[in-house]
């Protein structure tokens, strides 16, 4: 058999601004043994796709007519009045986003705009207004860069398959292309390579495209989020859940790949699971290759590149922790040596222009970051770079000094919490005054520091959660970025393990999620009140007010490309102090009047609290999901009734009740159907 070809494909859906690493290490690996690759990013192209003024209006179109067809009705089912609160509600965008869409493209690749708080608050606001169509339009569907649900996303192979249609999928034409372009190449293997779950159903509705196409293609399939996945199956379900891949690599990719593109040559069939090795001397590798990626079309006015200095995690133990390319914990820790370092970050540099990488790991040791930074200095390198570290004790305020002098740009700090009995749960090994040195140390130095914390970790007290929200107020003056979410259970942590050792009286999934996705648990005692829980996320409100936060990616979210270059640009506190009027979303105008046959007020306020009882009732009560049982519940629900009061549009998209011509009173109820 001839040497195949090989296309190695980055889906949707999540950040378009600079290419991921996965698919350049793994190209720069297969090319250095001499095989023919494609790389695709095919997020970005299938957001280019979607993101033009004809898919948009042509969006709009279908969302009037859905909107239509319900308004013909007399009363509206549960599923119906979700669906009539979507499309309503994405109205002012729908009339928006098409006309606006190119000009805020443009605001990401032109420097002089880009860095205008005002111009770019605008742009973001219109591309996420866009995003808001995309989904009305396939509603149930919920897309953006970070996120692809539908309410019962991988839940069966069955539900896949369902999703990976043209109703439900809004990258279908897009696959359809990109199939058509593989048949063309004459391509014989394709890797999928899945980095997050919001990527898990596009691969797979990407796959069934390919497979239509060309019956006879090797897909294979492999990443961090599907390892994740793939690894809790057992037996039989595993291959079951592979549907139109032929295979699937779990856990590091490259000396498996290499193994399955031989394999190939040799005219064999290698099919469903295979376990991938672990790359034990990363001397070995290449840098990775961008050659063939649309470099010059990320929506980013400077190139941010990734690399990866080290694997796996130097430490290793926290206990909630899951990440990465592992079966429990995280990988085992691994380093390039550091000359080779910065001879790789050196010629990348060089090759494609750029002055800003993204250290992308698990975690950056101060030592080997030290090490670099010093290198960097002896070569004299116009290099800036940011990562993610611990906050060691290790970081001084000398070795800061050398961390900010050898480019560090900033640096995204795992905080967690600042409570005593939590660090010691987790098994941070780290106390909070250490932390707050760590942190003021590498802040006078001149680099950004974003703290990472959370939550709800089992058994937290009010008092505990309290801990955390003051010390990152008290660090405001030093912190560049924070995030405070909430505790998250992951199947391969020690928590979910060994459950009752954190207070934990049950861990448990629920039938009908064959691909166990969903994990859940409850507490031997709940640690707050609802009274509590609520006054917790008032405070992280209100502390929130003293940074210009923006969701993932966009510049104010941490660790993104977008928030490097406004660093490197405006000084690590740009997105410090109270956000200025420029910084908040423009209001949507949703165009001309437009009459409403239902309460929309009340219809999005009851089907959201009934979809939430239902939700309730699958998981936590009966323990099942399946569409059956949920089609079940949703009857239940009252139908929502004709209005008898004529409704029209709102300037924000909503409706606002008008005097009925019939009666002599008047009513008036606005909704604003513009969240940021």
């Amino acid at each position: 058999m001839k040497q195949p070809t090989v296309a190695l494909i980055y889906p949707p859906s999540c950040d378009p601004t600079a290419p991921y690493l996965a698919v350049p290490t793994l190209t720069a690996w297969l090319r250095k043994h001499d095989i023919t690759v494609l790389p695709i990013d095919a997020n970005l192209e299938g957001w280019e796709h979607l993101l033009r003024e004809e898919p948009l209006e042509q969006l709009r179109t279908k969302m009037d007519a859905r909107l239509r067809e319900l308004e013909k009705k007399v009363t509206l089912t549960h599923q119906e009045q979700l669906l009539y609160a979507s499309l309503w509600n994405a109205r002012g965008d729908a009339a928006h986003a098409p006309g606006a869409i190119a000009d805020a493209l443009s605001v990401f690749k032109d420097p002089s705009r880009f860095y205008d708080h005002g111009n770019y608050a605008a742009a973001v606001d219109t591309v996420e207004s866009a995003m808001r169509v995309v989904s009305a339009a396939h509603a149930p569907l919920t897309i953006d860069f970070v996120a692809y649900r539908t309410p019962f996303s991988l839940l069966t192979p069955k539900e896949i398959e369902r999703d990976a249609g043209p109703e439900t999928n809004p990258f279908f034409d897009y696959f359809e292309s990109l199939a058509a372009r593989m048949k063309k190449e004459k391509v014989d293997l394709v890797g999928i390579s899945v980095a997050f779950p919001g990527q898990i159903q596009p691969a797979f509705s990407l796959a069934y495209a390919l497979r239509a196409k060309m019956p006879d293609l090797h897909i294979t399939v492999g990443g961090p989020a599907l390892t994740q996945m793939l690894i809790r199956l057992k037996g039989d379900e595993a291959a079951r859940v592979l549907g139109p891949f032929s295979s699937a690599v779990v856990y590091e990719g490259e000396l498996a790949l290499l193994d399955l593109v031989r394999a190939l040559e040799r005219g064999e069939k290698p099919s469903g699971i295979i376990k991938g090795r672990t790359v034990e001397d990363m001397s070995i590798l290449p840098p990775p290759d961008f050659d063939g990626l649309p470099l010059d079309r990320y929506l980013t006015p400077e190139l941010v590149l990734p690399y990866d200095p080290t694997r796996g995690c130097y430490w290793g133990v926290c206990t909630f922790c899951h990440y990465g390319l592992a079966e429990v914990g995280t990988a085992k820790y691994r380093e390039r040596p550091t000359e080779t370092v910065l001879d790789h970050v050196t010629a990348l540099s060089k090759k494609y222009g750029t002055k800003v990488f993204y250290f992308s790991q698990d975690v950056f040791s101060p030592r080997i970051a030290t090490n670099i930074a010093r290198g960097i200095v002896a070569r004299g390198l116009d290099i800036k770079w940011g990562t993610d570290m611990r906050p060691e004790r290790s970081l001084t305020k000398e070795r800061c000094e050398e961390l900010a002098k050898g480019g560090a740009l900033s640096t995204a700090l795992g905080v967690e919490s600042a409570a005593p009995r939590v660090l010691s749960l987790i098994d941070k090994g780290i106390p909070a005054e250490d932390v707050k040195r760590a942190v003021q140390n590498l802040s006078a130095a001149g680099v950004a520091v974003e703290a990472m914390c959370f939550s709800d970790f089992p058994t937290e007290t009010y008092k505990e959660a309290q801990t955390t929200v003051r010390f990152v107020g008290e660090l405001e003056e030093d912190l560049s970025l924070f995030i405070l979410g909430r505790f998250d259970l992951t199947h391969g942590s020690l928590v979910a393990q060994k459950p009752g050792e954190f207070g934990i009286k049950e861990v448990f999934g629920v039938e009908g999620d064959e691909l166990k996705t969903g994990l859940f648990f409850q507490e031997r005692k709940r640690p707050k009140t609802a009274l509590q829980s609520a006054k917790v996320e008032e405070d992280i409100r209100a502390l929130s007010s003293a940074w210009r936060l923006r969701r993932y990616p966009w510049a104010g979210a941490l660790s993104t490309a977008h928030t490097m270059l406004y660093y490197a640009r405006l000084g690590k506190d740009v997105f410090r102090g109270p956000a200025p009027v420029l910084f908040a979303p423009k209001q949507i105008k949703a165009g001309p009047a437009r009459k409403a046959r239902f309460d929309i007020a009340k219809v999005e306020e009851k089907s959201a609290a009934h979809e939430a009882a239902i939700w309730q009732t699958l998981v936590h009560e009966l323990r099942r999901v399946t569409r059956a049982d949920y089609d079940a519940l949703a009857k239940e629900a009252p139908r929502a009734k004709a209005a008898p009061s004529l409704w029209k549009c709102a300037p924000g998209g909503g409706p606002v009740r008008v005097p009925d011509p019939t009666k002599g009173r008047r009513v008036s109820h606005a909704v604003n159907s513009t969240k940021p």
